[in-house]
């Protein structure tokens, strides 16, 4: 346990790069690992989440090493080269490595057990093996498909076309994964689009994909079998859902201004900052480009008034991540803000809406919680704070809470803040870099 509080904070500036982008990270080591040949791999973020995923693929057979300079490299063992591991894959606090890493292994003939830590091991994986025991593999697991479980693909795979009874980005890359080791075309198709990391990379390593626009903004991706994938070179962008955090920090802080360096602005990924926008942040999008497919800008962030605003069920895709700052954000703003379309929020690292609605009680925040929608009456200001907050080994409510902390009239403390070292390593370095006062928190003798 590492009990932290958060004080009210001077203005924060500075220039900082946030760690790269954890669903772009997990993916390039998967997709690596594939590959025939090397792929090497620059601002890999070296959280313990994606860590896991590079020993998951060591324990099956590719060769993932970091150099004294920082730059990982997978020498990938080609599509069906991955070999049974002889012990169980420990996949952390990670539900995208998991869930991706089951797409994997449901076409390759071999059998593999998979597990996590205490939060992981509650999440639910029946989401993806329906589908992926429609391709032919068998999963043995816990009642709701929970962890510990055990995996055996298909000898003979099937290819499959789904659709998707939710928004997952997670579900549909388990579909397109699974996809990859087997002949014909796998089709996911989508009720509205979701982050296409998986999309963009697997064209970046030189697979065969297609979109078609369906009905009422769905939206079918299709994947052909068996492509020979071949190594490439992998720039990761710093991750917008980490930078969200000093992004909300500099926005709610008087006098603040900061600039965050190369975000990755996939437009399925920008939904907190379109939001923020929509509340009238001063965000300013700088020196824009790609980079291996994927947009890269600088943001300047100036800190100024913020007004609630309605957010609609549609964004939920774009932004599900970043609910917990945004309702910090709300916190303070003038107005109301209300979110809508938050049922999958419940299911993350702990319930999250809950967890956020329970905080932000206890910080004198007046809120009320539905059963898929927050409402957030922003205090005009400073919140009046004084809270301790359980955090339930989720990263994104404890550094929710300590930058709600930097804008609050008493400090506010978390109960354990080792958790987000599982996505966002040295962020209280980082924040007290800015200028931020983040510290121990005094415990009970």
């Amino acid at each position: 346990m590492q009990p932290l509080k958060s004080s009210i904070s001077n203005p924060i500036r500075g220039e900082i790069r946030v760690p790269g982008d954890k669903s772009i990270s997990h993916r390039s080591l998967l997709i690596g690992a594939l590959a025939v040949g090397e792929t090497v791999i620059e601002g890999l973020l070296e959280g313990e989440d994606v860590l896991c995923t590079a020993a998951a693929l060591r324990a099956l057979g590719a060769g993932v090493a970091r150099a004294s300079d920082g730059v990982w490299r997978v020498q990938g063992v080609g599509l069906g080269g991955l070999r049974e591991p002889s012990g169980v894959l420990d996949m952390g606090n990670s539900g995208t490595a998991a869930r991706l890493l089951m797409g994997v292994l449901a076409s390759h003939p071999l059998t593999a057990f998979l597990t996590g830590d205490a939060s992981l091991r509650r999440r639910p994986m029946a989401r993806v093996q329906v589908p992926l025991e429609q391709f032919g593999a068998r999963i043995v697991a816990r009642e709701g498909g929970r962890m510990p479980l055990a995996i055996t693909g298909a000898g003979e795979p099937m290819p499959i076309t789904y659709r998707l009874p939710v928004a997952s980005a997670q579900v549909k890359s388990a579909v397109l994964l699974a996809g990859l080791n087997t002949p014909g075309k796998t089709t996911a198709i989508e009720s509205q689009p979701t982050r296409d990391h998986t999309e963009r990379m697997l064209r970046h390593f030189g697979a065969e994909l297609a979109t078609a626009e369906e009905a009422e903004g769905a939206l079918a991706v299709t994947v052909t079998g068996q492509p020979e994938l071949t190594g490439r070179h992998i720039q990761v962008p710093a991750d917008i859902s980490s930078a969200a955090f000093p992004m909300v920090a500099a926005l709610v802080v008087p006098g603040s201004e900061i600039t965050l360096a190369g975000v990755g602005m996939n437009p399925r990924r920008t939904g907190l900052v379109d939001t923020l926008a929509d509340m009238g942040a001063g965000i300013e999008r700088l020196n824009e480009t790609e980079i291996a497919g994927e947009p890269v800008a600088d943001l300047r962030i100036r800190a100024g008034g913020l007004t609630g605003v309605e957010v609609p069920a549609s964004r939920a895709p774009s932004m599900i991540d970043e609910y917990p700052i945004l309702a910090v954000a709300a916190a303070v703003a003038e107005g109301t803000t209300v979110m809508h379309g938050l049922a999958e929020l419940r299911v993350k690292e702990s319930d999250r809406l809950a967890a956020m609605a329970r905080g932000l009680a206890t910080c004198g925040v007046q809120v009320e919680e539905g059963r898929d929608s927050l409402t957030v009456h922003g205090c005009g200001g400073r919140a009046p704070g004084g809270g301790a907050i359980e955090t339930d080994l989720d990263h994104r409510i404890a550094m929710a809470f300590l930058v709600l902390g930097m804008a609050a009239e008493q400090p506010v403390s978390i109960d354990d803040a080792e958790p987000i070292e599982t996505s966002f390593p040295g962020f209280v370095a980082l924040m007290n870099g800015l200028g931020a006062g983040i510290g121990p928190a005094e415990t009970a003798a």
